[in-house]
């Protein structure tokens, strides 16, 4: 658990240059992926915390073919998991696009191989995990990865 996005200070994140970045992209998902609504976000100095609101009401599309419906997907035709629609295809997308980024302000930087998703299921829930977002940094030192 590298810090490659910053720091706490005063209960509040200082992104640095790969943190800005993280912030830049995670923004963008929405012009990616019209079906998506953000919720609250957090940088952290270690990894970042954020709600992804579904709106399938959005009219989607997926990539459509050059050639024929034979070409959908590449190889992969219709099993290319990224054609679907869902929170994997939007993590792989944003971690790909940051990491193509990132490694250029600083090769070392890599990605936790997973990521922890959660279905929010109620107003009471969202409300807690939103609070919980925004009060990550003033709780950082309590973090189990805090270091100084």
């Amino acid at each position: 658990m590298k810090h490659f996005f910053g720091e706490v200070v005063d209960s509040g994140m200082n992104l640095n240059a790969i943190g800005a970045l993280a912030e830049k992209y995670w923004i963008e998902i929405v012009k990616q992926f019209p079906y998506i609504e953000l919720g609250n976000f957090q940088i952290m100095p270690n990894h970042m915390h954020g709600i992804l609101i579904i709106n399938k009401s959005v009219e989607t599309q997926l990539i459509p073919s050059i050639e024929s419906e034979k070409a959908i997907g590449g190889f992969a035709g219709e099993n290319n998991p990224m054609l679907a629609e869902n929170i994997s295809r939007i993590i792989r997308w944003y971690k790909g696009r940051c990491t193509f980024e990132m490694r250029k302000v600083n090769q070392n930087f890599e990605w936790h191989s997973r990521f922890h998703d959660h279905i929010i299921r109620n107003s009471e829930s969202f409300e807690r995990i939103q609070n919980y977002i925004e009060e990550n940094p003033s709780k950082w030192g309590e973090d189990k990865f805090f270091r100084k």
